[in-house]
């Protein structure tokens, strides 16, 4: 019975390590950015949504409508939005924007990006973890959060 609770203390201790090994993992590298003028696609895992490929229905998520604002007023929005959320602005040009968000615990970090598409009157979104495959729904809920908080915009 004292080898199987010293395995299992083992086992816990070894996975919490790898937890952190992998967040700090997590904090290196950037954003995926742009891919002939649009966002990169997901990978083929399910810890990334995006709004600029519909066909990908696993990663799928509806852009946002930015009519009646102007450019300089949807960007100063959401820059508001990303660091009341808890975001981190790491890249911001005329019509795209990159933040990072840390989980509390181990540190992982993902990647939010923006693309402002005026002439279509749309926010092209894209969120997505760095390391792992699944994130539990994580950047689904942080689109939604932020779809809510720029309706209310």
């Amino acid at each position: 019975m004292k080898k199987i609770s010293l395995f299992f203390v083992i086992l816990t201790a070894v996975a919490i390590v790898a937890l952190f090994i992998m967040g700090m993992v997590s904090q290196s590298g950037q954003a995926a950015g742009m891919l002939d003028g649009r966002l990169t696609p997901c990978p083929d895992k399910p810890n990334c949504v995006c709004s600029e490929y519909r066909e990908d229905v696993e990663h799928f998520i509806e852009p946002f409508q930015i009519s009646g604002l102007a450019m300089n007023e949807t960007s100063a929005s959401l820059r508001g939005i990303i660091l009341e959320m808890g975001g981190e602005i790491t890249t911001e040009r005329t019509e795209y924007i990159a933040a990072t968000f840390r989980s509390p615990l181990f540190g992982f970090v993902d990647d939010l990006e923006i693309r402002i598409d005026p002439e279509a009157s749309l926010l092209q979104l894209r969120s997505a973890s760095r390391v792992g495959h699944d994130d539990l729904g994580a950047n689904q809920k942080r689109v939604e959060q932020f779809r809510k908080l720029f309706s209310q915009a």
